[in-house]
């Protein structure tokens, strides 16, 4: 993300006026079955951006049969690997070239600033779509050489029907992170965006009939998740499920799936990752790091690096940079290309960070700048950092997913290392050092599913991510994406 974020953006747009949207379901445009719909909110202002059909559970059940006939239709089943990867990279171009609209609809729904959603989500998106179509015709089993006189092989087949349910901080890159591999492997897909932030997979979804995905190969139920989300979970004729959101939710969505037919799962799910600072780093790239860390995207980031580690000798100095840049934030309009962060996603976001805020000042933390909301329109919250803080306090435990930062002084790498490992989660960490040695000791003795040395948030679509411990199970991303979406068959042949 980091380096997409350096790229220029494209020039701001007015909001967009958006109509009342429907849902998908076999290559139809259609309504609720019970007529239902919600409205979504712009986040900078409260108002009503339009209203979208409300899913549940009939709809999902219209979805999965067409989504399973879809899946055994020889137009889709039998298609080769390359005219795959022609379809997909046909997607990918339309959805370049509607990359502005496409970011103005993101940035309406979600809050961000259009800028950012233009150079860093849509670029991101893009190039995730094209690595797939790369892997569609070049997944391949292996010859296996067995006792006896056989001919042993393996096949790499789709797992079929799969349902996805994003969240709503990347809406377009996790959808792309989700169709991706499940496409390029020939899977059908019954995808239920986040409620807040519908608005670019339906349209996502409309470049992908343009495209020419055969009807049923994507269906698209907007709704809620005990809802739309558990039937989804639920289903016994869906094959696999796939979330990214809150671990209380993943948990939910585990048993849902063992429950029913044991379809396989894959969650990505919270962080409270460490990112450490050594006095021996290069300070300057180490303060932008860690504000890019955090306060990105509103702080609305799994990965965020909200437990910021300071070496002693370096951490008043450090403090002050940072405080110095999150006063110089401009809140506001996410179409203002002054704007440098946007509101929470809705209000229940904002209360809750400020409920968090609230908590670090009760338990004795020291807040630096910011710990309010910004006026009485919107969703705003300043951007905050807490000093003085102990591992044990709520808001160095808990994921807050704000911009909100805490830092914490250590005095050497044993230490940082038992307590950055000392939490539930496990999804991202960095190191900042010069000492090439002691980046790999971290780095390995970290337990992190990625974990960054003098950089932070670099994403790639080639390379994998995903958690240890409660923030998830499974990779997605490069090529262990592939394996969440792809059965292995073995066939042996007597000779």
């Amino acid at each position: 993300m980091a380096a997409a974020v350096a790229e220029k953006p494209a020039k701001s747009v007015r909001a967009p006026k958006v109509a009342d949207q429907k849902m998908l379901i076999d290559g139809k445009w259609v309504d609720a079955a019970s007529g239902k719909t919600f409205e979504t909110i712009n986040p900078a202002t409260g108002e009503v951006i339009c209203r979208v059909a409300e899913g549940d559970k009939a709809d999902v059940d219209k979805a999965v049969a067409a989504a399973r006939r879809a899946f055994e239709s020889s137009a889709w089943s039998r298609m080769n690997g390359s005219d795959r990867a022609r379809l997909m990279h046909r997607f990918a171009d339309l959805i370049e070239s509607h990359a502005d609209e496409l970011a103005a609809l993101e940035a309406l729904d979600n809050g961000k600033p259009f800028s950012i959603a233009r150079a860093a989500d849509l670029n991101l998106v893009v190039k995730c779509y094209r690595y797939y179509a790369g892997w569609a015709d070049k997944l391949c089993g292996k010859t296996v050489p067995i006792d006896g006189n056989y001919f042993c092989y393996t096949r790499l087949e789709p797992v079929g029907v799969v349902g996805q349910i994003i969240p709503w901080n990347f809406p377009a890159l996790m959808q792309a992170w989700k169709w991706g591999p499940a496409l390029a492997a020939g899977n059908t897909i019954v995808l239920k965006p986040a409620e807040q932030t519908p608005l670019t997979a339906l349209a996502i979804a409309k470049l992908a009939q343009e495209a020419g995905f055969p009807d049923g190969v994507i269906n698209v139920i907007p709704g809620f998740g005990p809802t739309a989300g558990a039937a989804i979970s639920n289903h016994m004729d869906v094959d696999k499920v796939a979330f990214t959101g809150e671990g209380s939710t993943g948990k939910i969505v585990m048993t849902a799936a063992a429950n029913s037919n044991l379809k396989r799962v894959s969650l990505e799910l919270g962080g409270k990752s460490p990112n450490i600072i050594f006095a021996d780093a290069d300070l300057d790239a180490a303060t932008a790091g860690a504000f890019l860390g955090l306060f990105f995207n509103q702080g609305q980031c799994c990965c965020a690096g909200s437990r910021l580690f300071v070496e002693d000798k370096v951490h008043d100095k450090l403090v002050d940079r940072l405080a110095g840049m999150a006063k110089s934030q401009k809140l506001g309009d996410q179409f203002d290309p002054a704007t440098t962060q946007g509101p929470q996603v809705d209000e229940g976001q904002m209360n809750r960070i400020l409920g968090y805020i609230d908590s670090g000042k009760t338990e004795g933390a020291d807040c630096v700048t910011g710990g309010k909301r910004v006026g009485d329109r919107g969703y705003f919250v300043e951007p905050t950092i807490f000093t003085n803080v102990q591992d044990n306090m709520k808001i160095a435990r808990e994921e807050i997913f704000g911009p909100v930062m805490q830092v914490m002084r250590f005095k050497d790498a044993d230490e940082v290392i038992a307590r950055g490992n000392r939490t539930e989660f496990g999804l991202a960490a960095a190191v900042w050092t010069s000492d090439i040695k002691k980046a790999h000791n971290i780095a390995h003795s970290l337990r992190a599913g990625t974990v960054w040395v003098n950089c932070y948030d670099v994403f790639d679509a080639a390379a994998p991510f995903g958690g240890y411990k409660t923030s998830g199970i499974g990779r997605e991303l490069g090529e262990y994406a592939l394996e969440l979406y792809t059965e292995k068959k073995t066939v042996t042949v007597a000779l």
